[in-house]
């Protein structure tokens, strides 16, 4: 570069990243980015239209996102002497975090392969991330863990429940062991609830036990990846203090209004979360008695299996018009993996079907 290219005021690591991308989907069956593939019922699509058409856009966001803390305590059942705070999806409550703790030396920790956010935000921030193998079958390498913890004090350690891309629950009394050795030294762990709809355990309940756990969720996997909303769960000292880096007007007024009118109407977003899981097992039982292919348990709306070839079956998966996820560059212990997100019951039929003939 020349000496008058603009490009040299941009940090030197940032271009070098790799920029999040999002892959085309058009004219495919879209199972690459555990969406809910159910739209809003058509009665309520015409009340949230007119809901929102009577939006004051002109003004800021007020009072109604006070509304929505309100509702989202009352929908997940607040702990007594915790608060909540919003985000743009959990991307931001995740960028939020990392800066609020962004002191020189801080590092960010989380097992491996994980939500590439937490590595790239640490980067952003200028923080170190220190990524921890699971082991060969995706569970919490536990000693290696404490040992990490051990040497490098993390200010913030993020854990997966369940886990993306893995789609698995860890062992509870590992989770508390690391929890407390996070505690012991002083660092913050944040619990990333993204797939709750879908799993069977939550962390919820023993999210009191600790003035050192923060617990985040988002809307997206409830069916509103579209909205961009998440929040996150703390001990009121500590999110009064994490609020302070949070941008003023954050969520918009439609943002704001959408999610208050999914939470009314939070029955019909249960009853497409309680199909996918029947979905979920139904698939899982025919990918196990798929020759060629190795599958993991799923506590969330996708499912990862091995294959012998996974870039030339996601090809051929995407030449018969269904688009998944090739995450077998992502880690060394994801070797020729392939994310199915779980759609409709037609959806994963064609799924199915264009992954036997791709075999």
């Amino acid at each position: 570069m020349s000496a008058s290219d603009p490009l040299d005021r941009i940090r030197p690591d940032v271009r070098a990243m790799d920029a999040y991308t999002v892959q085309d989907a058009t004219g495919l069956v879209k199972l690459d980015a555990m969406e809910n593939p159910h739209p809003l019922p058509a009665e309520l699509q015409a009340v949230l239209g007119q809901r929102l058409g009577a939006v004051a856009l002109n003004r800021y966001p007020g009072d109604r996102v006070n509304d929505l803390r309100h509702a989202l305590a009352t929908h997940v059942g607040l702990p007594a002497g915790h608060r909540l705070m919003l985000g743009n999806g959990s991307d931001e409550l995740i960028s939020l975090l990392t800066l609020a703790c962004a002191q020189p030396g801080a590092v960010v920790l989380a097992p491996v392969p994980g939500f590439v956010m937490y590595a790239m935000s640490a980067q952003l921030q200028g923080l170190k991330f220190v990524g921890v193998p699971l082991t060969a079958d995706f569970e919490l390498d536990e000693a290696a863990m404490l040992n990490a913890i051990q040497q490098h004090r993390p200010a913030v350690v993020h854990l997966a429940y369940p886990n993306n891309p893995t789609a698995n629950l860890w062992d509870d009394a590992v989770i508390e062991r690391i929890v407390s050795a996070v505690g012991e030294q002083g660092g913050l762990v944040a619990i990333d609830e993204a797939y709750q709809p879908f799993a069977s355990k939550t962390y919820l309940d023993r999210l009191g036990r600790h003035t050192h756990v923060l617990l985040m969720r988002t809307l997206s996997k409830f069916g509103l990846a579209g909205v961009r909303l998440g929040y996150l769960v703390g001990p009121a000292a500590l999110v009064d203090q994490l609020d302070k880096v949070r941008p003023p007007y954050n969520v918009s007024v439609l943002n704001t209004e959408c999610a208050l009118f999914a939470l009314e109407h939070a029955a019909v977003f249960a009853g497409q979360a309680a199909d996918l899981v029947a979905q979920r097992t139904q698939m899982l039982a025919t990918l196990a008695g798929t020759p060629g292919v190795t599958v993991w348990p799923s506590e969330a709306n996708m499912v990862l299996i091995r294959v012998r070839d996974a870039a030339s079956t996601f090809d051929r998966m995407k030449a018969r018009g269904v688009l998944v996820k090739n995450v077998s560059k992502m880690h060394p212990l994801l070797a020729n993996c392939l994310r199915l997100t779980v759609g409709t019951a037609a959806e994963n039929d064609q799924m199915l079907a264009a992954l036997h003939t791709a075999l």
